[in-house]
């Protein structure tokens, strides 16, 4: 799921979590706005069990992914627009 925020200056705090039940480990979000490196934006689990990163990104679009423990990547259903790159935010 995704949260939006309006900031000021033309940026927006996009809050990514993710329910309890996704897979155990570390997940990152990665993304063009990270240089697709993962470990920059690890979701941490909060005490009802999600996980969630907050990220202050510009307006545009943006491109990212979730990688997992065990090279496992999966798409955000909640964003804009899916497609074989993955998942896509407008902003």
């Amino acid at each position: 799921m995704l949260r939006r925020t309006a900031l000021f200056g033309n940026k927006t705090r996009i809050t990514f979590a993710l329910p309890a039940h996704h897979p155990d480990g570390v997940v990152s979000v990665v993304g063009d706005f990270n240089g697709w490196s993962p470990g920059l934006h690890e979701l941490r689990v909060r005490r009802n069990g999600t996980r969630t990163v907050s990220v202050i990104l510009p307006q545009g679009t943006h491109r990212f992914r979730y990688l997992a423990t065990g090279g496992v990547w999966f798409d955000d259903e909640s964003a804009d627009h899916v497609d074989h790159d993955g998942s896509l935010l407008h902003l």
